[in-house]
């Protein structure tokens, strides 16, 4: 008893769905031995559901991967496993045995009726029934410790991730540029695709103000989260929403190229174009984003990425603009870098 109660007081302790997944395969390990673990995070998808493999362990021993970056070497569509897909249609643990004599059992942890998680253990015939609700406890104290930090990061109206947490996410991209930057070197960097980057895109509701104006403000909020919602159709599993601040929204995409952002973004604005919303009616959106480069700060790759919103602001509106397009062919001035700072790519 003493050394779960120490694995829940560590576990709470964590402010990082990363470090609270570290926790957790410690307690997992520790109290209950599994032959081997893995936490997948699950998400909804556009197309289907996905899941990623941040922590656990394995024949080459504990593993823990950023549960904020998906690594696309660890995801897969959660029908490829049957019993993870069980597990997620179910909505409760499912069990396997294995020829081998162990069993594979899998917990779901759920919120809003959906598993945030998946939680899979390999472990002894002789597990007892003690231990198995031991374990299912502290499973539910694992998913309730993150729906907590899932409610301090996201916004309460939207549901997106909420302005406070942006930083954090966004120096992780920024840090994650950087290394692949470094350990690529120069002639790795000639092989790649050229304009292969992650991407901030600023995402800016037209003549909201008119809405809340002519409608109320109850009006405008339900255009907000009729709003995120659709975000979360048009964007990828992988690409990172967030409500920045009243009319504006963040998006923050997985590497790519240009033309390959510039679909995904467009497609997100006709969708907002073709849908009606409420007693507004139809609503449009207007787009700048760019680049992301490893010395940025969040203020140089936002200030790039509203250069570019505001050119599409003072050209009609409801268009999508590209600040790192819009330099080439001299409609916007280049930013200038601070002094001090090289420009990496």
């Amino acid at each position: 008893m003493l050394e779960l109660i120490s694995h829940v007081v560590r576990i709470s302790a964590r402010r990082d769905r990363t470090e609270i997944n570290s926790a957790m395969v410690d307690a997992l390990l520790g109290l209950f031995h599994p032959q081997r673990l893995t936490i997948y995070r699950c998400y909804a998808g556009n197309k289907k559901a996905m899941v990623f493999a941040c922590a656990g362990y394995g024949p080459n021993g504990q593993f823990l991967r950023n549960a904020y970056l998906p690594d696309h070497r660890y995801c897969q569509p959660i029908e490829r496993d049957p019993l993870l897909n069980r597990c997620r249609k179910e909505r409760s643990a499912v069990i396997d045995f294995l020829d081998d004599g162990t069993h594979r059992i899998v917990f779901p942890v759920i919120r809003l009726d959906e598993p945030i998680y998946l939680i899979e253990l390999i472990l002894a015939d002789e597990f007892s029934a003690d231990h198995r609700v031991t374990l299912m406890g502290l499973i539910e104290y694992f998913g309730n410790h993150i729906s907590l930090l899932d409610y301090g990061e996201a916004d309460t109206l939207t549901g997106l991730a909420s302005r406070k947490t942006f930083d954090k996410h966004l120096f992780e991209l920024l840090g994650k540029a950087a290394s692949d930057e470094m350990l690529s070197g120069p002639e790795s960097r000639r092989r790649s695709t050229p304009g292969s980057s992650h991407w901030l895109a600023v995402c800016d509701i037209d003549n909201f103000k008119q809405v809340n104006d002519n409608f109320g403000h109850l009006i405008g909020d339900e255009v907000l989260i009729m709003l995120a919602q659709e975000m979360r159709q048009s964007f990828r599993f992988d690409d990172q929403l967030f409500r920045f601040g009243g009319e504006e929204f963040i998006a923050l995409l997985q590497p790519t190229e240009e033309q390959f952002a510039l679909a995904t973004l467009e497609r997100f604005r006709a969708n907002v174009e073709k849908q009606l919303f409420s007693r507004v009616g139809r609503i449009t959106v207007s787009i700048g984003f760019s680049a992301l480069m490893p010395n940025d700060t969040p203020t140089d790759v936002i200030d790039r990425a509203d250069e570019a919103l505001y050119f599409a602001k003072r050209n009609g509106r409801n268009r999508v603009d590209c600040y790192e397009k819009l330099v080439a062919s001299g409609d916007v001035a280049a930013r200038e870098i601070a002094k001090g700072e090289v420009e990496l790519f």
